[in-house]
């Protein structure tokens, strides 16, 4: 699926895959078979059709290294034990050597299906050339949402922006919560027709999280060492340790969700069936 048409990021940066082994849902992952490949060889082939300089997976097993060399695709080992994909990344920083102002894109070794211009974009968040927003220490992005489905959804990621594009806040949560409009898509434009009040909200959507992020590898390395944020534990969210320190994240606006990811077995045949 396709994005809001991005130029190409001005200045080079390296995504960065974490890929490991145990899940729960769906063992052995990152090998589960795609059309004659490895997933996260999938993934780092979408990444690869971005502007980024490199694509590096970072593992935890020995058979994901041996799946990327098989098929021509860079990858490093790291620790086993790390408590979550940014851990994971931030070990890949060092060893890789990568500058403190160098930038980082995140992309999940589940998503097969990533938009390599919603990649671009992501990265563009932070180059220096966006003077708009400098204060931004991550980057992400997000899409409206179109059904009420998913706005009560607690699996559907929201989040609120300020003018600037800034996120205020992530949930799992209906937010912005519609006081007056409980239980209805009051964004869409029959409830607009029907709802004293609501069409002076004409534009403005409720908004799904995009799990790809976008970091500078100075800052990539010192989040690890932040604490855990209160709202992070209550949500599941580590977002929300960013926002929770004082840092501030920019979010890129697609116009479409991108591919699918895989979570559970039936994720897996709904990519493949989208292969064949």
């Amino acid at each position: 699926m396709s994005t809001t048409a991005t130029p190409a990021a001005a200045s080079p940066f390296t995504v960065l895959i974490p890929a490991r082994m145990a899940s729960s849902r769906l063992p052995d992952k990152p090998l589960a078979d795609i059309a004659g490949l490895p997933m996260v060889v999938r993934v780092a082939q979408r990444a690869a059709r971005s502007a980024a300089s490199r694509v590096v997976v970072a593992a935890d097993d020995a058979r994901i290294l041996q799946a990327c060399a098989a098929h021509g695709v860079q990858a490093i080992m790291t620790r086993p034990d790390h408590a979550s994909g940014s851990d994971r990344l931030a070990e890949a920083c060092t060893q890789l050597g990568l500058d403190g102002d160098d930038i980082v894109v995140n992309v999940q070794g589940d998503e097969p299906l990533m938009d390599p211009a919603l990649i671009n974009a992501v990265a563009g968040l932070l180059q220096d050339s966006d003077a708009q927003r400098p204060e931004a220490s991550m980057g992400t992005a997000a899409h409206a949402i179109a059904s009420l489905t998913d706005v009560t959804n607690p699996n559907v990621v929201k989040v609120v922006l300020d003018a600037r594009g800034l996120a205020h806040y992530f949930s799992r949560a209906p937010i912005p919560f519609a006081r007056d409009h409980v239980g209805t898509a009051w964004w869409q434009g029959a409830a607009q027709a029907a709802a004293p009040g609501v069409a002076a909200l004409a534009g403005f959507a409720p908004l799904r999280h995009i799990g790809i992020y976008s970091y500078r590898a100075g800052f990539l390395r010192q989040f690890p060492q932040l604490a855990p944020a209160p709202t992070e534990a209550v949500e599941a969210l580590e977002q929300l340790r960013a926002l929770w320190h004082g840092h501030r994240i920019a979010v890129h606006l697609a116009e479409t969700a991108p591919g699918p990811g895989v979570d559970t077995p039936e994720d897996l045949e709904r990519v493949r069936s989208l292969f064949r």
